[in-house]
């Protein structure tokens, strides 16, 4: 597992994640920990590194 921190596009605030780096191309929503929005969250991994991240608001 994998801390990573990035910005909340709801509330700006800095959020951490823990990313599961044994599976290498993944897309979920997780809710935001302070503003509990949700988060389209895509990430992959290149050899148990994190290539790329990205983290969108959801259009309600």
């Amino acid at each position: 597992m994998l801390e990573h921190h990035f910005t909340c596009p709801y509330c700006w605030e800095t959020i951490s994640m823990l990313l599961d780096n044994s599976i290498s191309n993944q897309s979920y929503i997780e809710d935001c920990e302070v503003c509990c929005n949700p988060i389209q969250v895509s990430l992959q991994f290149a050899n148990s590194e994190l290539s790329s991240f990205q983290a969108h608001s959801i259009e309600q």
